[in-house]
């Protein structure tokens, strides 16, 4: 899904990509000239401290990167016969940090980190626009997702009577069983959903084809407690270097347990009301 913030009278794009926030370079560069963009991140990229960049930041954050290829681009930097396109840098480097497609919605999108470097290059001024509107989108997200909270939460306290007996039989773990617990799990999230729901994410998908999100945006209050403090412990769990197997029947017994305590507390606070 494409979003937009508008800099300066700029309207500037921005895509999410491993659930992360990419940001539109061609965008970005019309600030300097709307009519050349392209040739703009062209020129970005024949300097030797943006080849620098965008190299660290691959170190960093991408495991697959191609760091023999990206010597070779930074030996040849700054020279006048230079030139790099970010399709060239993406195919040569097997680079994430940018992206590049055509289309309606296409263009050359960069991580925000290396995008507030580009917008910096472009115009400071600019750039510092770009980081205060980030912030008051990101800032408006975090408070309708909070409103979205407080009327389930409302909605869940109205339907009280109703709603406890379908708890205590559906939303408490069962065990699993040792055919669960002996399947390969493509992620560390989904060890996680199976260990509280019971099922990972693409059967939920498959069962579910018409709800939007995921399965986590649809659960419960108390399952997205009990989900965060199931985070920590199997952190803890991949430190003592217990295997995927042993650690999923673990979390499926602090999910019951966390859950149906959690019932029982809201019964608690219902009869002492």
């Amino acid at each position: 899904m494409k979003k937009e913030i508008t800099t300066l009278g700029i309207p500037v794009g921005i895509q999410q990509k491993r659930n992360l926030d990419y940001f539109s370079l061609t965008d970005i560069a019309k600030f300097r000239n709307r009519s050349q963009s392209d040739d703009i991140i062209k020129n970005w990229l024949r300097n030797r401290n943006t080849i620098e960049l965008l190299g660290l930041w691959e170190q960093i954050y991408n495991p697959n990167f191609k760091s023999v290829e990206f010597d070779g681009f930074k030996k040849e930097s700054g020279l006048n016969s230079f030139v790099l396109t970010p399709k060239k840098w993406i195919q040569s480097t097997n680079a994430i940090g940018i992206i590049s497609s055509s289309g309606r919605y296409g263009g050359t999108f960069a991580h925000k980190d290396i995008a507030f470097e580009f917008a910096s290059w472009i115009s400071i001024e600019f750039k510092l626009y770009l980081i205060k509107e980030f912030q008051r989108l990101k800032e408006a997200e975090a408070n309708q997702h909070n409103l979205q909270w407080s009327v389930q939460r409302t909605i869940a306290k109205i339907n009280y009577q109703i709603h406890t007996n379908a708890i205590k039989e559906n939303l408490i773990p069962a065990t699993l069983t040792k055919e669960q617990a002996s399947m390969i799990y493509a992620s560390e999230a989904d060890l996680l959903n199976v260990a509280l729901f019971g099922i990972n994410a693409q059967y939920w998908k498959n069962k579910n084809p018409t709800l939007e999100g995921n399965m986590r945006d649809h659960a419960t209050l108390e399952q997205l407690v009990v989900l965060s403090n199931m985070e920590s412990i199997n952190a803890l769990l991949i430190e003592q270097g217990l295997p995927s197997h042993e650690r999923i029947m673990q979390l499926n017994q602090v999910a019951i347990t966390q859950m149906r305590s959690l019932v029982e507390s809201r019964q608690i606070k219902r009869i002492g009301k």
